[in-house]
């Protein structure tokens, strides 16, 4: 018998000992903290009068930093669908996993959701090299993930609802923005993994395309503090702009040593593609000041959905929390998947996906209206050019009129094709 089918057996043996429990004493969580007792199949877990979902998001490690916010999000969503009676007369419950900032614990945790917790869709991930990880898990279980990052594209599953930016809707554009605005010399700078790497092959022939310069490119491990080198790397090519990917705890290294030589943003301008508000808000706004982030949400978003988002985060979370785009990302996620749910009248992810790939299911979100492109399961989005102001928080600077198709693969460009932009593993 294989590992699978080993754990269907044990898990549904536990499962029935955890339901006769439950009738005599009664269980059940509908999302205000941590489920605990899983059931192994989503009929087993959607029986009753709740259904349960599984949030997958680094707790612990480098990425905590970021990922804590994404979690937080998806818990109001569901708060708040369960304060208006569910989705199809059922409660959310959630049963939550930490990543722990590594790709590997991602797969196994992803395993345990699916195959002994039973949940009926899955939101979590950030890095994409978490998201590859648990893709063929997704995959052989034909299960379904939600994942809420921008990210660079490249990748298309019907297992996965991508519901950040695509490559051609914050990558792509920044660069265009940054071309316009007259920068001619570049400096990559990213975390050593698979979303900076295939970035910056993108930006590197995106430059190059506009006879513009690439004058460096350097990489950082994920949970490096020292930066004085690659800084003096900075130095030597002087470029007119770093073009930054790193994520998590690597960028209040880097931005924090950049201060102690006091270099602001007019001495080194960056464009930030993983800097939120969250980040902001842990390295300084007095550091930050000035420099410039690619997105498809802030916080000083004006739209009448994002000023009741804003303040129904603050008040469950704090008021001195901040939203962010990967948060609004995660928010929108959980409202997606009740209205896939509710279009298909069903919890089975083929019937989800079916309702998905009508090209029908919207959700007027805090940025704006969202819809999930049918064919490749990403969303239309509006590009928001953004910039750090002193209050910490990041404000329009440019934005494109109208919400952009997705293009993951970028087949509408021909300097993408031209210079045979391919997915890193």
């Amino acid at each position: 018998m294989g590992k699978k089918g080993f754990l269907k057996i044990f898990a549904t043996v536990t499962a029935s000992a955890l339901l006769a429990t439950c009738m005599l004493t009664g269980c059940g969580n509908s999302g205000g903290e941590t489920s605990s007792g899983a059931s192994t199949a989503s009929n087993q877990t959607n029986s009753g009068e709740s259904v349960k979902v599984g949030l997958l998001h680094s707790l612990t490690g480098s990425m905590a930093i970021s990922e804590k916010a994404v979690s937080d999000a998806e818990k109001l969503a569901i708060s708040e669908i369960n304060e208006s009676g569910g989705v199809l007369g059922k409660k959310i419950e959630y049963q939550e996993e930490d990543g722990a900032s590594d790709p590997s614990t991602f797969a196994t945790k992803a395993e345990k959701l699916i195959d002994q917790d039973g949940v009926t869709t899955v939101f979590g991930c950030w890095t994409s090299s978490s998201r590859k990880a648990v893709k063929p898990v997704f995959e052989d279980y034909n299960a379904l993930l939600f994942y809420p990052v921008q990210y660079e594209g490249m990748e298309s599953s019907s297992n996965i609802v991508y519901t950040g930016a695509a490559p051609n809707q914050q990558i792509v554009p920044a660069i265009d923005y940054l071309i316009e605005k007259g920068y001619k010399k570049f400096f990559l700078l990213g975390s050593d993994y698979v979303f900076p790497r295939t970035a910056n092959e993108i930006i590197d022939a995106q430059v190059k395309n506009a006879g513009l310069e690439v004058v460096g490119t350097e990489y950082a491990d994920m949970d490096q503090t020292d930066f004085s080198t690659i800084i003096s790397k900075i130095e030597a090519a002087k470029p007119d702009v770093i073009v930054n990917t790193l994520n998590g705890t690597g960028n209040v290294s880097f931005f924090k040593q950049m201060a102690e030589k006091n270099y602001t943003s007019k001495e080194y301008m960056t464009m930030s593609f993983s800097i939120a508000e969250e980040e902001v808000k842990t390295i300084g706004a007095d550091i930050l000041k000035g420099h410039m982030m690619s997105w498809n949400y802030y916080q000083t978003t004006e739209t009448d959905t994002n000023k009741k988002f804003v303040a129904a985060y603050k008040d469950m979370f704090g008021k001195d929390r901040v939203t962010s785009d990967p948060a609004e990302a995660a928010y929108d996620a959980v409202y997606l998947w009740k209205a896939a749910v509710e279009k298909a009248n069903s919890f089975e992810v083929g019937d989800i996906l079916k309702a998905i790939k009508s090209g029908e299911i919207s959700f007027d979100a805090p940025e704006g209206k969202v819809t999930i492109d049918g064919d490749n399961q990403h969303l239309y989005k509006k590009v928001i050019i953004g910039e750090v102001k002193e209050d910490g928080l990041i404000y329009q600077v440019h934005a494109t009129d109208e919400p952009v198709k997705p293009d993951p693969y970028l087949e509408t460009y021909e300097w993408a094709v031209k210079a045979g932009v391919k997915p890193l593993e």
